[in-house]
């Protein structure tokens, strides 16, 4: 396919990447920040109309609610460009009300539109493991999987429009909450001084075993938080979490501390950090490292 690819971030490039080494043709948007393999491995087009034009997908790897709204129908946006026909995929992981308006808006074109926000971070989209969770109709989501299979491996489609970005906040409540136990269980086994990285070997094996406990766990331990997934980037999912509970009625107590305890190493200058760095305000309310900064 001729695909627009739009969002060469931490994830958006290395998927990008895979896409083109399937065989698909790749145009991008020119920014200050696309290096000198990315001009050679693909067309760089001035805005998101331009890279549409021609384009059998787009694909949309942004950051938040307003930056999806930007590129689709801001000025020189991709719904200018649109032909009847192109199918539009938003893997950005952003509000499950605003995702059903740009759809209706993107299907009044007669173009297709599947929400696909993405998990497993920097590590996954580098390996082409990505879970993929998707909202859409069954016959879009077969047109696109292909492309899925070339990025990501446990690749689910979860209901209609909007489904995939509720799946989404649903999977980032649980990885957040499951950071914030991993760093109390290891701030409480230090300061308790026990080695907290042989409390994280001894309990990897049991019940408490989880993929965060070995990634972030280890993060928390040797004191490398350069981001896989910033901590600015899982508040605002977490706000969107908090939002839709509220349209709900659903408590999300949990949620929201966790969220306070993300604000806290953001307002000490942590917004970049990985989310692992979650474990830094644990730290500071128990006067206590897990482990010396190195």
């Amino acid at each position: 396919m001729k695909i627009a690819f739009i969002g060469l971030g931490i994830m958006g490039r290395p998927m990008a990447g895979h896409l083109k080494n399937a065989g698909h043709a790749i145009t991008v948007l020119e920014r200050k920040s696309l290096t000198a393999e990315d001009r050679a491995a693909f067309a760089v087009a001035p805005d998101g109309k331009s890279a549409t034009a021609g384009a059998d997908a787009v694909i949309i790897m942004v950051p938040d609610t307003p930056d999806v709204e930007a590129v689709l129908f801001g000025a020189g946006g991709v719904a200018e460009g649109l032909k009847p026909g192109t199918l539009v995929i938003d893997m950005s992981s952003i509000s499950p009300t605003a995702t059903k308006e740009f759809a209706a808006k993107i299907a009044a074109k007669g173009c297709d539109y599947l929400d696909a926000p993405v998990s497993g971070g920097e590590v996954g989209a580098k390996q082409a493991s990505l879970t993929i969770m998707v909202g859409g109709s069954e016959a879009t989501f077969e047109r696109a999987k292909p492309l899925f299979e070339a990025m990501g491996k446990n690749i689910t489609l979860v209901g209609d429009t909007g489904a995939g970005q509720t799946c989404k906040i649903a999977n980032q409540i649980i990885v957040a909450l499951t950071i914030e136990a991993v760093a109390e269980a290891l701030t409480f086994a230090s300061k308790a001084g026990a080695d907290p990285a042989k409390v994280r070997q001894a309990i990897t094996g049991g019940l408490a075993t989880s993929r965060i406990l070995e990634l972030h766990g280890e993060r928390m331990i040797k004191r490398t938080f350069a981001p896989g997934f910033r901590i600015r980037l899982h508040q605002k999912d977490l706000n969107l979490a908090l939002q839709a509970g509220r349209e709900l009625g659903v408590a999300l107590p949990n949620t929201a501390s966790t969220q306070q305890l993300f604000a806290a190493v953001a307002a000490a200058g942590g917004a970049d950090l990985d989310h692992s760095g979650l474990v830094k305000a644990l730290e500071t309310l128990a006067a206590h490292p897990v482990a010396p900064d190195v």
